[in-house]
């Protein structure tokens, strides 16, 4: 009986860890994303900073003179925004890990023994 809840709680918990790779393996896709944006942003005002006043945007598939200083703005808060971004899933990344962690322990434990 008591070999059968073993069994049981083993399954649960190896659906756990699976469900919690997922999310992680997920997690870091995203994490991923968002750093090549925030990569790809910090060059854009590199650019910016070393052009001269005229500064176009790509809006479509045509190509618009743009104000410097306010496309400057808009990618500095873009900026901001993804690294709140990526500290967020920083967070979920190091909670996901850690519920991993402890989903492991039990089987770890049955295997041992």
């Amino acid at each position: 009986m008591r070999q059968t809840l073993n069994k049981m709680s083993n399954s649960n918990n190896l659906q756990e860890i699976h469900f919690l790779e997922q999310g992680l393996q997920n997690l870091l896709l995203q994490k991923q994303a968002f750093q090549m944006e925030l990569a790809e942003t910090s060059e854009a005002l590199k650019e910016i900073e070393k052009s001269g006043e005229e500064v176009f945007r790509i809006i479509g598939q045509i190509m618009v003179k743009s104000e410097k200083s306010k496309i400057n703005e808009e990618l500095k808060n873009k900026e901001k925004i993804i690294e709140i971004r990526l500290r967020a899933i920083e967070r979920q990344e190091k909670a996901l890990t850690e519920q991993l962690e402890k989903a492991r322990e039990p089987i770890l434990k049955t295997a041992k023994k």
